[in-house]
């Protein structure tokens, strides 16, 4: 037993810590002054390192699974119905998914990089001395861009998603363009993008709080950094499929 207490301790202390940082940066998000300055570079950083490979995944990802669906819909003689497909699996799976993806893999590990960085330098207990938050200094800003930025990044794959299969299906599968876009709405209404809307706004917040805890808390030089590096993508793609489950479960109940 003492064992296994043991074993558990430090990954419990490690998630009670998480806890408190994040409860720190929202109450830190309403005090002033803001770091508005922070914010807008933050916002720039992680659009910059994230919106080309956000525009190289979506299409594939929507383009294969029309593509699959198409196939049984043709087969049956649907072909009519491929655009309330392409709209379902572009705005409630495929859009929010992606995005989180490009944001954990691109923009949190490139924060997590960032202030691991400057824990190791010893610059955040240097702000502390002098008396500057680190929490409203530093991870608000990080954690408000990355939200941000994903709900942005949503949009983007949603409409290039939506585009590439019209292209897809019209040009290539031979399906009446009138009969593609009649079918958008069929099955994905208001109700659907709000629910896709929350999940981008979760996956992009959960992404920033990982990769500003990991950050913050790293330990052993620049091999620790780069294991918190590692680590920030695990526990973001982790965090991605819970909250993929519970929201889409939500929406299922909430938007049929």
């Amino acid at each position: 037993m003492t064992t296994v207490a043991g074993s558990l301790r430090r990954p419990m202390t490690a998630m009670g810590d998480f806890f408190v940082l994040a409860g720190e940066t929202f109450a830190a998000a309403w005090r002033r002054p803001f770091a508005w300055r922070e914010l807008i570079d933050q916002i720039w950083f992680v659009a910059r390192v994230s919106i080309f490979p956000t525009l190289m995944l979506s299409i594939p990802y929507t383009v294969l699974i029309v593509f699959t669906l198409n196939i049984v819909l043709l087969e049956i003689g649907a072909g009519d119905l491929s655009g309330a497909g392409a709209a379902l699996a572009s705005v409630t799976q495929v859009g929010p998914v992606v995005t989180a993806i490009v944001v954990s893999g691109a923009g949190a590990t490139a924060m997590c990089a960032d202030l691991g960085a400057r824990t190791i330098r010893e610059e955040i207990d240097a702000m502390k001395v002098i008396g500057v938050d680190p929490v409203r200094a530093l991870v608000v800003p990080r954690v408000i861009a990355a939200t941000f930025v994903a709900l942005m990044l949503y949009s983007v794959v949603a409409v290039v998603g939506l585009t590439g299969s019209y292209a897809f299906v019209v040009f290539v599968q031979h399906v009446t363009p009138g009969a593609f876009v009649a079918g958008l709405t069929l099955l994905t209404g208001l109700p659907q993008v709000i629910v896709s809307l929350g999940k981008a706004l979760l996956f992009g917040l959960s992404a920033g709080l990982i990769a500003c805890y990991k950050g913050l808390s790293v330990g052993g030089g620049p091999t620790g950094v780069g294991s918190a590096v590692n680590e920030t993508v695990v526990f973001a793609f982790m965090a991605l499929f819970l909250i993929n489950i519970l929201a889409t479960a939500f929406g299922v109940k909430v938007a049929p």
